[in-house]
């Protein structure tokens, strides 16, 4: 091969990668939060309500570069702006205490109309699936049932959100492994402490001695994000009944959350 015909195969190399990289380039907002999406925060969202009026502007700013970064799409079921700022809210409130936080490992969230199987089949037996992060060819997707991201923000006492569970559980996968140990936002010194508050508090789970959910008992991963559910929905009585487990919760999430009014309204 003569070097010119290699030369103009690097240049076209280049530029296909020069391109990928400009099409894949995070985008940051360049226009005011609209006033309809504020609305709709306003209504929906309890976290937004009782934020102060920087925080607030900090979470829109937040929540509209999600949305410019990442699709929702539905499958079998429409998707309106309502669902789209569900999405955006539930990728923020967990990394809300972190100012540059970039969400690298996800693209698209597909929406399904309720619940489906791990084959992400909506009918037929087994679906008992409200959510899941992509693996494989699912890789870069998050599977969300329309149904559970509605009802994880109108029941704000029961503990559970879903898509916050699935944030949850990128975030876990954005350091390693999903397993539990937050190692992006984990300190080290705190690692060991949280892998023993762990192990204990599943113990506790199994011989039904724990108001935590129950799926938090499966393993160390969903221990995690079933917990990060108490901990933004019901801070502080996790912070009550779990005072060690809540301490930890706020150094890895970076957020004090027993402090703020959840039930607040504007």
């Amino acid at each position: 091969m003569s070097l010119s015909i290699s030369l103009i195969i690097i240049a076209i190399i280049l530029f296909f990668f020069w391109k990928y990289k400009k099409n894949h380039a995070w985008k940051n907002p360049e226009t005011p939060f609209p006033k309809a999406w504020r609305d709709i925060l306003i209504d929906k969202i309890n976290f937004y309500n009782a934020l102060s009026k920087t925080e607030q502007t900090k979470f829109e700013y937040q929540v509209q570069e999600f949305l410019l970064n990442c699709k929702v799409t539905g499958i079998q079921t429409t998707v309106d702006l309502t669902d789209e700022l569900l999405v955006a809210s539930s990728a923020v409130i967990p990394v809300f205490g972190f100012d540059h936080w970039t969400y690298s490992n996800i693209s698209e969230v597909l929406i399904y109309p309720n619940s489906f199987n791990k084959d992400f089949n909506i009918e037929g037996d087994d679906r008992f699936v409200l959510g899941m992060v992509g693996n494989g060819g699912m890789n870069g997707s998050m599977v969300l049932s329309k149904q559970a991201l509605h009802l994880g923000f109108e029941n704000a006492s029961d503990k559970k959100n879903t898509a916050i569970h699935e944030f949850v559980h990128l975030i876990d996968k954005t350091g390693g492994p999903i397993d539990g140990i937050p190692s992006v936002l984990m300190e080290k010194q705190y690692v060991i402490p949280w892998i023993d508050i762990i192990s204990k508090e599943i113990d506790n789970i199994h011989e039904g001695h724990s108001d935590i959910n129950p799926y938090g008992g499966t393993n160390r991963a969903e221990f995690f994000s079933v917990i990060s559910e108490y901990f933004f929905e019901r801070p502080k009585l996790l912070k009550k009944k779990h005072p060690e487990l809540y301490d930890l919760l706020e150094k890895v999430f970076n957020q004090k959350m027993a402090d703020r009014d959840l039930e607040k309204k504007i």
